[in-house]
């Protein structure tokens, strides 16, 4: 088999990065990664050689490419049926599946009033309309399914829904959005994955500044 090539951004702010990365890290699927910087005011043109919309991420394998976070964690599901990046119970997957569409396609208050910053000092700021919403939905659905399952993770073990709420975690924590017991403990879950904290020692050690991301 042709071997996995991931491209990423900055560690630091790349969200949408960080999402596949840490599925397929944690499922123990193996691949190559590539860090593209966008230290540009632009972004990085490179990208454009290696995606075709010019963003990140993107999967490479062998001639195949495949764009958009939850698309690359579909694909290497399909390709690793046995690393369980889905539920194992087809109503847990639809579940699953259902939340990680919701953070895909909801939440724009959230992203747009608090960028992903690993390296941002805890610090609240004020919240424009919306975020109150948005935090409130998400600590309904880590409340609800993380009683259902038992937990720490959303379904027991750690899952790709697991992994595409994980910007969300760090955006909770640094922004200081969030004060329920339950909520924090999910956090701790997450933070404490070592996939995860794989992650947030090579983002701290990063020497790009983005300033539009320095909320």
């Amino acid at each position: 088999m042709a071997k996995l090539v991931l491209y990423v951004g900055n560690k630091n702010y790349s969200s949408w990065s960080l999402r596949p990365w840490l599925a397929l890290t944690a499922s123990g699927i193996p691949f190559e990664e590539v860090v593209i910087p966008f230290d540009f005011p632009a972004g990085n043109p490179r990208i454009r050689e290696m995606s075709p919309t010019g963003r990140v991420p993107v999967l490479h394998h062998g001639e195949t490419r495949v764009w958009e976070s939850l698309a690359i964690i579909e694909y290497a599901a399909e390709l690793f049926p046995e690393a369980g990046l889905w539920p194992d119970s087809r109503e847990d997957r639809a579940r699953a599946r259902s939340y990680s569409m919701e953070m895909l396609s909801g939440f724009q208050a959230l992203r747009g009033a608090c960028p992903m910053n690993i390296r941002r000092s805890k610090k609240a700021i004020d919240l424009p309309d919306g975020v109150t919403e948005d935090v409130a939905r998400i600590e309904t659905i880590w409340h609800e399914q993380t009683a259902r399952s038992g937990g720490p993770f959303l379904f027991g073990r750690f899952t790709a829904a697991d992994a595409m709420f994980a910007p969300v975690v760090i955006r909770f924590e640094v922004y200081d959005l969030v004060k329920d017991p339950a909520t924090l403990a999910y956090m701790a879950a997450v933070r404490g994955h070592p996939a995860f904290r794989k992650w947030e020692e090579a983002a701290k050690a990063e020497p790009w500044i983005v300033p539009e991301d320095e909320a």
